[in-house]
């Protein structure tokens, strides 16, 4: 069990290349792949995979007498929503049987990743357990998304209980309906594992890939909708799409920036052989965390406002306490003190949690024994403790790089309304933040699959 590309991860594995880079130009990447029969085969059943997802991504749940309309104005403010919203393709809201997308599973994936790395006795289990130890791994990774699933679908009913329509729903019928979403999710989930094995790149996140782009016309009708009611000004789109090739850019280069770290193998003699004696690197991505310290940290500044709605109707003063504490809480806020204040907070949780990921993920311990049982070292650096202390100033300095550059990515989202002269209803969650950073991501982690695949069958030839 790994994340989706572009969600974060890494790893204390070192290798001579580790070049996140594409070497051959696009257009030239996909020329070849389509030429070849193989790669074509397996892109066309990618495709595929994206038009059963599209199609169900418009199946509703067959629940009489609900408008995903009325129940989408009452989320409107809710972000973490909206980003689920944007991941499902529009699936949340249409109420689709897909409503829950992969959400689910990749809370669980988070959850099982550091229950693996902080449990000593799963963590051994994993390193010696081998092939069967990662099936368990699965096993228990997708009970949990099913319990995730009737949890994380229930929780959504009440917090959308705002809608009349949904409050007078029974309780047959909300179960009908959790039952429905989390049917969904398990599918959307297959089809991700179908495209891992028959397609090409990570299926996971192809499918959160494929979801991102259904999402983007829905954002454009509205730009252009607001454009023709002349509350959306031709210099606005000029604005966004500056922007968007800007942020475009500086994801792609920081995404794939490293800080290689030499490191010298000793030479060994083997029969009559002497091996060993090379350089390699140990590349440190700048962007470690990936697009996790966004998703924490959107969860939990969205989480006085969903708790206002379920108030709403019990305790109003409760409810209005934290609705005004999560406008001091959100960097979308219209005030311009509370989204001042929202921005910095913002922030230092973004800083938290890149360091607190790459804590887990970047164990520079284990990182130092294994190059010391390994017969390598830094050159200049004595192995053992020194080896470790060294990778932690290296690792806390990258670091710092990179939570700045997700901070800056994740406020684009926001600032760019402001900065285009784009009204507050319109949302355009594409010009940055979680989604255009998973887009990109994902797309480099296929193409550089895909890359790797023919420059393959060349050596073979």
């Amino acid at each position: 069990m790994s994340l989706p590309a572009g969600f974060g991860g890494g790893g204390g594995s070192y290798s001579s290349r580790g070049d996140k880079a594409l070497s051959m130009p696009l257009l030239e990447t996909l020329r070849l792949a389509w030429a070849d029969p193989e790669l074509r085969q397996r892109i066309t059943f990618v495709l595929m995979m994206f038009g059963v997802f599209t199609l169900g991504v418009y199946i509703p749940v067959p629940v009489p007498g609900i408008s995903s309309t009325d129940v989408m104005k009452s989320l409107e403010n809710v972000d973490a929503l909206q980003l689920l919203n944007a991941m499902t393709g529009g699936a949340l809201r249409r109420l689709s049987i897909f409503a829950l997308g992969l959400n689910p599973y990749i809370t669980a994936s988070i959850i099982m990743q550091i229950l693996y790395t902080a449990v000593p006795q799963w963590k051994k289990e994993m390193q010696e357990g081998g092939e069967y130890a990662r099936t368990q791994q699965n096993k228990k990774t997708r009970g949990l998304t099913i319990g995730l699933c009737l949890i994380q679908g229930w929780g959504l009913l009440k917090i959308m209980s705002a809608a009349p329509a949904i409050a007078a729903l029974s309780i047959g019928q909300q179960a009908m309906i959790v039952t429905f979403w989390t049917a969904g999710a398990m599918f959307v989930l297959w089809l991700g594992e179908q495209i891992s094995e028959k397609g090409i790149g990570n299926g996971v996140s192809l499918m959160i890939f494929a979801g991102i782009i259904l999402a983007m016309p829905n954002q454009f009708d509205n730009l252009m909708t607001g454009y023709h009611k002349g509350y959306v000004h031709w210099f606005s789109f000029v604005i966004l799409a500056a922007l968007f090739l800007a942020t475009t850019w500086v994801i792609v280069y920081f995404t794939t920036a490293q800080r290689r770290i030499p490191i010298q193998h000793m030479r060994r003699m083997v029969g009559t052989r002497m091996m060993g004696g090379q350089t390699s690197y140990l590349p440190l991505s700048v962007n470690m965390a990936g697009v996790m310290p966004i998703i924490f940290a959107v969860s939990l500044i969205g989480l006085p406002y969903q708790f206002s709605i379920m108030f709403r109707g019990r305790n109003t003063a409760i409810g209005n306490f934290l609705e005004t504490l999560g406008q001091y809480l959100s960097p979308s806020s219209q005030n311009w003190f509370q989204a001042f204040t929202g921005s910095i907070i913002y922030t230092v949780l973004i800083f938290f949690f890149t360091y607190f990921w790459t804590a887990i993920q970047y164990n520079v311990e284990d990182i130092s024994n294994n190059l010391k049982r390994g017969g390598s070292f830094i050159p200049g650096v004595r192995p053992g403790k020194q080896t470790k202390d060294f990778l932690d100033g290296v690792i806390s300095r990258v670091t710092i790089v990179g939570a700045a550059f997700i901070s800056v990515v994740a406020l684009v989202q926001w600032l760019a309304p402001r900065i285009s002269g784009i009204p507050p209803g319109v949302r355009i969650s594409v010009i940055g933040g979680t989604t255009l950073l998973i887009m990109v991501s994902v797309a480099l982690d296929t193409m550089r699959q895909i890359e790797a695949n023919i420059l393959m069958k060349q050596y073979g030839q």
